[in-house]
């Protein structure tokens, strides 16, 4: 040692890099399987070796190191209102969309084709989730483009086809001159929020042409979602109710649209990612479904947009258990490694438990998508969504929070990967509707449409007769939902708990099914049977040896 040498660095943990999400992720290769989607399991494997290269998971931080910036005007004065990223993010867009993963599952359907869509997005969120907002914004339009009636039938054949490309295009230029196109929305205003119909924008009707109905809108978004998207779905008032405008960037046949950015937001997290204020200027807008039932139809997109808040807490769930297993592998603390130390197994062991929960929901939440011509489905959907939603957006939180501290000190600098993780699990739980909102949803699914009812039924009743708790805590739901059913008016102040309950009993129920039985055991006894108030709480009895060495084969 040179005599002006310090120190020795030692114990310390090598980057987890040049791996694959998918052959390293057992519940997810089981999901895919079991849910319809293993003719998809080569490109899944393809996709999860690209992201865990090092070249690839150096582009997530870098996009998040060097944050999109506003440009609003050129060198001689012209309103240009382009934002301008850093090269890592048009990298991964670019993966992004070469994989369809905004589009390819409604443009080109196949038995299975939702739920890998959701496996390969759940991946790609482990390395960067600011790139899932404009990929899920897209997907989520696509369908209501399709769906646009016949006198709109020119206007929607040409976008489709941009949409479903694969060569990607950041190029700020009009729909003819570009090879793909991306899709954003603007629905909230800042005297409003979650409350749509308080909106204030207004659009005017100007000439119905063969392209369908043109209106110009006057107005602001308070979040407006992708602004550098080559178009928005923009809801706005008219004579006849809240509607439903394609807004493009560019104007048809004309100039650059009168979207005006006012700045970007500065957010807690998803930092890689842009998200505007914005004022409409008498901006160009094409309506979209019936007037006034444009709340309707981009709530239907909104609903598809929680399932990928579910699939991205997910991912920021599964990445921080990984980081925290492959660290406690590896660092030694009081003579042993920290992997080898009974509290800190237990404490792993329970972080994995929940991913492995959230996991299963969301790729059978999937599978509904896939069934969606099935009734049952659909009810499937309706409640379950904003139910998984609440719960797994929400405790994806927590356990992040957890698995920093398996990091202690090095897991709270940025050069590490939690603060990332940790910064980007709120906007899931926010974003397309609060716990509030997604709990009042569930209460008024059940209240609404006896079909939910019944569906929960068939899809929980399977995972009767194998462990007591479950048993019991699915009948105290049941009494206690049809109590409420029953009644005049529902205690809504009640919801969180009703929707929680089910999530939880969901999880446990295709746990229970499908799950290994330590797996299942482990999850009845410490969510229904003994619930527990912080993370590392498993029980005696609970085979955590096991459920470690699924989670995390390579510690």
């Amino acid at each position: 040692m040179s005599p002006f040498q310090t120190h020795e660095v030692v114990n310390q943990v090598p980057p987890l890099e040049d791996y694959s999400l998918y052959d390293t992720d057992t519940v997810l290769r089981e999901a895919v399987q079991r849910e319809g989607a293993s003719g998809f399991e080569a490109v899944l494997r393809e996709h999860g070796t690209w992201l865990g290269r090092a070249t690839t998971l150096a582009l997530g931080e870098r996009a998040n190191r060097f944050p999109p910036l506003w440009k609003g005007y050129d060198a001689c004065g012209h309103r240009m209102d382009q934002i301008e990223f850093d090269p890592a993010w048009h990298a991964l867009m670019a993966g992004i969309v070469a994989r369809g993963l905004q589009s390819k599952a409604w443009i080109h359907p196949a038995p299975g084709a939702q739920v890998a869509r959701a496996a390969a997005y759940l991946m790609q969120g482990q390395v960067e989730a600011g790139t899932l907002c404009p990929t899920t914004m897209t997907h989520a339009a696509v369908p209501l483009l399709q769906q646009e009636p016949a006198g709109a039938i020119d206007f929607a054949r040409d976008w489709l086809p941009a949409l479903a490309s694969p060569d990607y295009d950041a190029s700020d230029t009009p729909l003819p001159g570009k090879t793909s196109a991306l899709i954003g929305m603007g629905l909230t205003e800042k005297q409003g929020g979650s409350d749509l119909r308080a909106i204030t924008t207004r659009a005017d009707p100007v000439s119905e042409g063969k392209r369908g109905a043109v209106y110009r809108l006057t107005g602001h978004k308070w979040f407006f979602s992708v602004p550098q998207a080559d178009a928005h779905l923009v809801l706005a008032n008219t004579e006849d109710g809240p509607g439903c405008f394609f807004v493009p960037r560019w104007i048809p046949d004309g100039g650059r649209n009168a979207v005006r950015i006012r700045r970007l937001k500065d957010k807690l997290g998803n930092r890689s990612n842009a998200s505007g204020e914005v004022e409409f200027e008498q901006a160009w807008g094409m309506l979209m479904g019936e007037p006034g039932r444009g709340l309707s139809l981009l709530l239907r997109m909104a609903a598809m947009t929680r399932l990928d808040c579910v699939l991205g807490s997910a991912a920021l769930l599964r990445q921080a258990v990984v980081q925290a297993a492959h660290h406690a592998a590896h660092r030694r603390a009081f003579g042993l490694p920290l992997a080898d130390q009974p509290l800190m197994r237990n404490l792993l062991a329970d972080l994995a438990l929940e991913s492995e929960a959230a996991t299963v929901l969301a790729l059978r939440l999937a599978r509904a998508v896939d069934e969606r011509d099935n009734p049952a489905s659909l009810a499937l959907l309706r409640v379950g969504t904003p139910a998984a939603k609440l719960w797994v957006c929400k405790r994806a939180i927590a356990a992040i929070a957890e698995c920093m501290e398996v990091w202690g000190g090095n897991g709270y600098v940025e050069t590490g990967p939690l603060p990332r993780l940790y910064r980007e699990a709120p906007v899931n739980s926010i974003w397309e509707g609060s716990g509030n909102m997604m709990a009042l949803d569930v209460s008024r699914a059940l209240q609404r449409d006896t079909a939910c009812l019944a569906a929960l039924h068939d899809e929980l009743d399977g995972a009767r007769g194998a462990f007591r708790d479950y048993d019991h805590a699915w009948a105290a739901w049941q009494k206690q939902m049809n109590t409420q059913l029953q009644s005049q008016s529902a205690d809504t102040g009640l919801a969180r708990g009703w929707a929680a309950g089910l999530a939880r009993l969901w999880q446990a129920a295709l746990l229970i099914r499908h799950a290994p039985a330590p797996v299942a055991h482990a999850f009845v006894t410490s969510r229904l049977g003994l619930p527990t108030g912080i993370a590392g709480e498993l029980p005696v009895g609970v085979n955590v040896e096991f459920v470690l060495a699924r989670a995390w084969p390579a510690g």
